[in-house]
């Protein structure tokens, strides 16, 4: 996805009127400590292509607002989260992924550990044409995983936390965490790319499908991988 992009720097005053609400939204979400509410499918903010970030928050609130973004994330548990994840129409993601997997596990996926990030505006390009399908889950859509494919290879752009910008090449497991949380920010779940045939449960996962790749559910449950 490739959307036009505009500077910012942290403390800037959002002044058109319209923007206030956004800055109440955060504020009254902050008012309680520990981890933010995460909303679920079927929440309209989900579904919406979400406005760049611009501004909206001044510089404490938006740090305010990162640093609730990543206790939710490291309590949920995921590697991943999108501020419309917790009901806040803003193009703001953070990911982060200490990769504690098998060393079978981290060769078939690419999963390698990832430091904590804040992607502010990110859109993502495919590199080549190579594609990969694994299992994949959402904090939005809890208990349930599906098998994805998605470019193995993609290049991102946004800025970070500071406003500085951001083009760097992700691969493996690390571009998947960048697609999906900058899907959320398209108003996209991960179901809407998933080979619904896949669809399992948590518990159907642990007790069938927890392999390195997706390989037997295919077999099994009559879908093709790339």
């Amino acid at each position: 996805a490739s959307h036009t992009r505009f500077s910012w720097h942290p403390g800037a005053m959002a002044t058109p009127s319209d923007r206030r609400p956004l800055a109440e939204l955060v504020e009254e979400l902050l008012t309680t400590d520990g981890p933010l509410p995460i909303v679920a499918a079927s929440d309209p903010v989900l579904r919406q292509g979400i406005e760049h970030y611009d501004g909206h928050l001044d510089a404490a609130l938006f740090s305010r607002f990162v640093e609730a973004l990543r206790i939710t994330m490291h309590t949920a548990p995921g590697v991943g989260l999108a501020a419309p994840q917790v009901g806040v129409p803003l193009r703001i993601a953070v990911i982060e992924d200490p990769a504690p997997v098998p060393e079978e596990v981290r060769l078939a996926r690419g999963r390698v550990p990832q430091p904590f990030r804040v992607l502010v505006n990110p859109s993502y390009e495919a590199v080549g044409t190579e594609r990969a399908a694994f299992f994949e889950g959402c904090l939005s859509v809890p208990g349930w995983q599906a098998v994805v494919a998605r470019p193995t290879a993609v290049r991102l752009t946004c800025e970070d936390e500071l406003g500085r910008p951001v083009d760097e090449v992700f691969t493996g497991w690390p571009a998947r965490i960048v697609q999906h949380e900058t899907d959320h920010l398209d108003g996209l779940l991960y179901l809407d790319r998933a080979e619904l045939r896949s669809l399992s449960s948590n518990e159907a996962m642990a007790e069938r499908w927890a392999q390195p790749t997706p390989e037997r559910a295919a077999a099994s449950l009559g879908f093709e991988l790339p």
